[in-house]
């Protein structure tokens, strides 16, 4: 029974190979058929479409964009008309001030409610009512200021006015402070204030001595007119030179002759030659 066993065993796979290669056949028969009917579709296609006349392909035509309305230009655009017909009319006022095109003004410089000015204090008169201390250039309001390079004339000569116009007024300062109603933070630009030294009115003082002018509209014209009417300061004749001492002579002048301090006769007789002896007490050098 065994050989019979083994025969058939043997014959069963024998069979199962068969069948197994008929099948990868008929699998392989399938896919070459398909394969070839695709090629064969391929081929019919190319054949069908129209030949191409360039390599590249031709660009699209931009397809025009689309408005959300349409807009029609007889209605949306002006009418003609004539030069006769238009008439110009005023603008309309603006609705606030922030429409307005000109620069925001600067903020106002309050003072405090217990301020009654500012000292400065070592005051300069660069002329005869200008003060310059502590950062600041005053002008004493109510005056026309006289400049130092002003003259006067007085009988027909004349004579350095604004130079003695300063002098005076800085005689006057003497160094000491002046309360002046300026800003507690100066600047460099020429403020116009009231001053005053102590209980005195710096521009009555100035008016009421003739060393400035009073100016047209202000408190110190009556004191003006007094003292152009005394003459004085600047209103009056040239200050007398005759208690100063004289001029000194310009330099390079001719020089007087002084007397020798010699005797003529000392001074003709030549000089004898002396010989200089050591002092006694000389130390003698050291080795």
């Amino acid at each position: 029974m065994r050989p019979l066993h083994a025969a058939a065993a043997v014959l069963t796979i024998l069979a199962m190979g068969a069948a197994i290669a008929a099948g990868g056949r008929a699998v392989l028969q399938d896919e070459n058929g398909r394969v070839a009917a695709r090629a064969q579709a391929g081929i019919a296609a190319q054949s069908q479409a129209p030949p191409a006349t360039s390599a590249n392909p031709r660009p699209k035509a931009a397809s025009p964009e689309a408005h959300s309305r349409a807009i029609d230009p007889e209605v949306v655009a002006p009418p003609q008309l004539q030069p006769q017909e238009l008439e110009r009319v005023e603008p309309r006022a603006p609705l606030s001030e922030l429409a307005l095109a000109g620069p925001p003004k600067p903020p106002k410089t309050k003072m405090p409610d217990d301020w009654n000015g500012t000292k400065l204090f070592q005051p300069v008169a660069s002329a005869a009512g200008v003060i310059e201390a502590k950062g600041y250039s005053v002008a004493i309001s109510g005056v026309d200021i006289v400049r130092q390079d002003e003259t006067c004339t007085e009988g027909g000569k004349s004579w350095t006015c604004g130079t003695r116009a300063r002098t005076a007024f800085r005689a006057f300062l003497r160094g000491r402070a002046v309360v002046c109603t300026v800003p507690p933070e100066g600047g460099r630009d020429l403020i116009t204030a009231e001053c005053r030294v102590g209980n005195q009115d710096v521009g009555q003082w100035l008016i009421e001595n003739g060393w400035a002018r009073a100016a047209k509209g202000g408190p110190y014209v009556e004191a003006g007119e007094k003292a152009r009417t005394a003459r004085k300061g600047i209103f009056g004749p040239a200050p007398s030179l005759s208690g100063l001492p004289p001029a000194p002579a310009p330099f390079g002048a001719t020089a007087q002759p002084t007397q020798p301090i010699l005797e003529p006769s000392a001074a003709a007789t030549p000089p004898t030659e002396t010989m200089a002896t050591p002092p006694t007490d000389q130390p003698a050098p050291s080795e």
